[in-house]
């Protein structure tokens, strides 16, 4: 409905998505400070603020450039939700319990990506395309007064009990709030595990969650209507594996192993489940096949992002992971900002070929293991000077 009113083509549209992945890159290494200096509260109240005036203004766009324009705006706002929210496990759980946390968390943005196909085309079908950027917009105003009223770090929050408190530092060292120079983060090699993991396998992600709808209407025919079944089908099952995920960690670390052992079992499993996608191209007129496959890998691509994540909040001290989480959202997309114009270009040149980018989703996941453990082979606490 978009490229039709807007006048775009896939390459275009690539354009758009590294619109929206530029600004989500330079505001990540921000966004992380944001959080480190001002809090969670505050930090993550003003980034919703900016993410829904520039969902919103998704509304008035006349061509494609101006759609950009958008997205560049929710990009910059958008870049705050995943430091807030790991420096937010990190604050308010223990190490054997962030793992499950973090999955259970992250969930949340495929109970969005379930809502999204059943409300947006109803809305869209009803009132037009741009009321439904409008109505999904001011959900968030509604969600900010919630996150006013409710949160607060746990020793200020006077619904949390002492024993509560108790088991939330019970694996803390106390520390000082500080400011970590980027420097000094930069020369840490988990910081660059982190980071290349996040480089490898986010663009991913971003590709399911951008060209999956363009994918099931070119390949079979499916319209915007219609698009619902199969995408809520996906997304609930990359809730299923972010819960577990976090879940087998969390598990492993209950049964005795360690935290090294722990996470990147959990993400072994994770890297190999995902190379499932690679045999879409084997699924032919088959929708409901083809839907399986990506839904495992969307599965599993949940489960190694929430113990990825996790690496974060083992390793660096208190005071750094927001900036830390935001270091890795970077080359996350950055990545992604790179990939999107040369997959928007491949599939205009060659005529549609989904393939050969999903043998790529596939392959990825099991490099950046590699390289994680060749950077980090062991989850030893990093000392911050």
């Amino acid at each position: 409905m978009l490229s039709r009113e807007l006048g775009w083509q896939e390459a275009e549209y690539g354009w758009i998505v590294f619109a929206f992945q530029l600004a989500y890159a330079l505001m990540m290494p921000v966004a992380g400070r944001v959080m480190d200096w001002l809090g969670t509260r505050t930090g993550y109240a003003l980034a919703v603020v900016v993410w829904s005036v520039a969902s919103m203004s998704h509304s008035v766009a006349r061509s494609a450039a101006q759609f950009a324009a958008a997205r560049f705006g929710l990009g910059l706002g958008e870049a705050a939700n995943f430091p807030a929210a790991i420096k937010t496990v990190a604050d308010w759980f223990p190490k054997r319990e962030r793992a499950l946390a973090t999955g259970i968390f992250n969930s949340g943005s495929n109970v969005g990506a379930v809502v999204a196909p059943l409300m947006v085309p109803f809305v869209a079908a009803h009132l037009g395309w741009r009321w439904s950027f409008i109505a999904t917009g001011a959900l968030d105003l509604i969600w900010l007064a919630a996150w006013l009223l409710l949160f607060r770090e746990p020793r200020e929050h006077r619904l949390l009990s002492s024993d509560e408190l108790a088991i939330i530092e019970s694996d803390r060292d106390p520390e000082p709030p500080r400011r970590i120079p980027y420097r000094a983060l930069l020369g840490k090699r988990a910081a660059w595990a982190f980071l290349l993991g996040k480089f490898l396998t986010d663009p991913v992600w971003w590709f399911y969650l951008f060209w999956l709808p363009g994918f099931l209407n070119r390949t079979y025919g499916l319209n915007l209507t219609q698009l619902g079944p199969p995408l809520v089908t996906v997304y609930v099952s990359a809730d299923f594996g972010s819960v577990f995920g976090g879940w087998l960690s969390s598990r492993l670390l209950k049964a005795g192993w360690s935290p090294n052992a722990a996470r990147k079992t959990a993400m072994l499993v994770c890297a190999i489940a995902v190379t499932a996608v690679i045999f879409i191209m084997y699924a032919g007129a088959q929708l409901w096949l083809a839907v399986a496959l990506v839904s495992i890998a969307a599965s599993a691509h949940q489960g190694w992002s929430a113990n990825l994540y996790t690496l974060v909040s083992d390793t660096f001290p208190r005071s750094a992971v927001g900036s830390v989480v935001g270091l890795g959202g970077f080359g996350g997309a950055l990545g992604g900002m790179l990939v999107a114009p040369a997959v928007g270009y491949w599939l205009d040149l060659s005529g549609g070929a989904y393939g050969p980018l999903f043998f790529v989703a596939g392959s990825m996941y099991l490099i950046a293991l590699a390289l994680i453990q060749l950077l980090l082979p062991r989850l030893d606490p990093v000392v911050v000077e």
